[in-house]
């Protein structure tokens, strides 16, 4: 199963030195997710062959405008390029009155439906679910109420060993038993073990999407051993008292947060725009996490 994360934006509050304000899309069995949608988000989505058309949910983490200003230009987008399909997004509360708002004042009427999720912020809930995943917030600590996600693959079945099934002349109406774990006993009444018929299947994947946030414990619990985590590092750690100020992490937590969690892999972005060049917040995350690559447009990420 295909499950990648494709960068659209890793700067913090002002887009600046070839980097957009946050966004990214998430690919799981080639079904699109965007997190986040900072302004110029849609011109990065061309740019990186990420198609709209594609995207049927829309995850925002909280209401600063360097993750949400590129929403209504890009569901304008997708109205005016005729689309049908309804629209889901999941966000604050009042996400939902800013793009009613937008609507009313240019007279739009979207052709497509608009479905729209308001988020809690006090305590972590299941806010979405499909064949292939389930999606969590995460309660993060930012001057305004806001949410990271959790995106867990399911448990896949068995996959089944087409080989062995002929050889032992398994029926098509015994496949799902098989996949669910039960033993073959054919008409002679011999047992054939599960695991001589089927494939163990790859163990289930997981990103967590860390957005703005002070650093602490309290949802470091939820992103234990995840696959993948993206953390926000807008500082680095010579500006720990702007980074508190300010409810910000610097490079050097995130990677403190990362070796805590036993993550396999650590991604870090919403750069400060006083950073020209990333090289010391990389380097800062990396003297504690080795395993740590910078959120940079454009790259792929396979978990």
């Amino acid at each position: 199963m295909r499950f990648d994360v494709t960068i659209l934006g890793s700067s913090s509050a002002t887009p600046i030195y070839n980097r957009n304000p946050t966004s990214q899309a998430l690919n799981i069995n080639e079904r699109f997710y965007l997190i986040d949608c900072g302004e110029g988000t849609q011109q990065q989505m061309l740019r990186f062959d990420v198609k709209p058309g594609k995207i049927d949910h829309i995850f925002i983490s909280h209401l600063h405008g360097d993750h949400y200003l590129g929403l209504i230009g890009l569901l304008s987008s997708m109205h005016l390029n005729g689309r049908k399909k309804p629209m889901h997004i999941f966000g604050p509360p009042d996400l939902k009155k800013i793009i009613d708002i937008n609507l009313e004042c240019s007279w739009t009427k979207l052709n497509y439906e608009l479905i729209f999720h308001p988020l809690k912020n006090t305590e972590t809930e299941v806010i979405f679910e499909n064949k292939d995943i389930i999606v969590q917030t995460i309660i993060l600590n930012h001057r305004i109420p806001c949410t990271g996600f959790l995106f867990s693959q399911k448990k896949n079945l068995l996959k089944l060993n087409a080989t062995q099934l002929e050889h032992y002349q398994v029926g098509r109406n015994q496949f799902l038993k098989l996949k669910q774990g039960e033993d073959f006993v054919n008409e002679n009444g011999e047992r054939v073990p599960n695991s001589v018929l089927t494939i163990k299947p790859e163990d289930p994947k997981s990103y967590a999407y860390c957005s703005d946030t002070l650093a602490g414990e309290a949802y470091l619990p939820q992103i234990e051993d995840v696959d993948l985590l993206y953390h926000e590092a807008t500082f680095m750690h010579d500006l720990l008292a702007r980074a508190q100020e300010t409810y910000h992490t610097t490079a050097l937590q995130a990677g403190e947060i990362a070796f805590k969690t036993g993550v396999k892999k650590l991604l870090i972005g919403h750069f400060s725009a006083r950073y020209k060049t990333l090289d010391g917040l990389l380097e800062e995350a990396r003297s504690v996490f080795k395993e740590t690559d910078l959120a940079i447009e454009g790259k792929v990420f396979t978990i």
